[in-house]
């Protein structure tokens, strides 16, 4: 097992940092607290843009957001973009050439405007589920499918009112389609970026900036698009309730998100510190 001193926790959101019910705990918060005490960079990678993480995820006391799968980094609470990757309109082409010949009924969105909003093909809205509509971080306007793959993005998301997000991504794989990164989260919908653009390398260039060496991170989460980021991390971990391909690319398992493993994750790892123990 690889040794190492934390100098920064990644984690995911959605089934990791956050319980179901989209909430950080009071342990959670304390032990985001007590890192960045003990001078440890805390910041939330996630597939999520800056405007649709939780008001209380910033109160925390994470630092940085690195946003759709890695495509984009904002230091809070400045606002300040450190950096963007964006799709290019050839490889969204090509992917709704695809659909329309393969799976007619899907529908696409491009995230716009550093992630402040969507530019959705008709129909997009439609396919949105009865807890997204409740939500107030969505902000989706309708524009003609050229527009929509017209400019780059930070991440073009495609939906279907039948097939998963997991079948969706199969099909993506196999059609032989090149120049971007097709991923998923758990979230009803299949997430593709820029060629090579993951978590891992989000957080990569992240950690540049900050002068932190990848053997000093400590990365967390639960589905396929943190895959490549808990292999790249010196420390990586998953959530009780992650995928089973999740928990096989992780170093240790931890609790589920509803039973705070983020926080046993950070507590541990300000333990092992405070014993001058390297994290295992």
């Amino acid at each position: 097992m690889r040794n190492h001193r934390i100098r920064l926790i990644a984690s995911d959101l959605d089934g990791t940092l956050l319980r179901d019910d989209k909430t950080v705990s009071a342990r959670t918060s304390t032990a985001i607290a007590a890192a960045r005490e003990a001078g440890i960079f805390v910041l939330a990678a996630t597939g999520r843009q800056v405007t649709q993480v939780p008001a209380e995820v910033e109160a925390a006391g994470i630092s940085h957001i690195v946003g759709s799968n890695g495509a984009i980094a904002i230091e809070l609470p400045s606002r300040q973009v450190l950096f963007e990757e964006l799709l290019e309109p050839p490889a969204m082409a090509a992917i709704v050439d695809f659909l329309s010949a393969e799976l007619p009924e899907a529908r696409v969105s491009a995230v716009r405007d550093h992630g402040a909003r969507h530019a959705a093909a008709p129909g997009y809205v439609d396919l949105l589920t009865p807890m997204e509509r409740d939500r107030s971080w969505w902000h989706i306007d309708t524009e003609p499918l050229e527009d929509v793959i017209g400019e780059p993005t930070l991440k073009l998301t495609v939906r279907h009112p039948s097939l998963s997000a997991e079948r969706l991504w199969t099909l993506l794989a196999d059609s032989g389609l090149g120049g971007f990164h097709a991923t998923t989260s758990g979230a009803p919908f299949l997430e593709v970026g820029a060629a090579g653009v993951t978590k891992a390398t989000g957080v990569a260039q992240l950690c540049e900036l900050l002068d932190v060496e990848p053997s000093d991170v400590l990365a967390a989460g639960d589905a396929r698009n943190d895959l490549e980021l808990i292999s790249w991390a010196g420390v990586g971990v998953a959530v009780g309730n992650a995928d089973p391909i999740t928990v096989a690319a992780a170093d240790w398992v931890t609790a589920s998100n509803e039973q705070d493993g983020v926080a046993l994750a950070i507590e541990t790892a300000i333990a092992q510190e405070n014993r001058h123990e390297p994290v295992r």
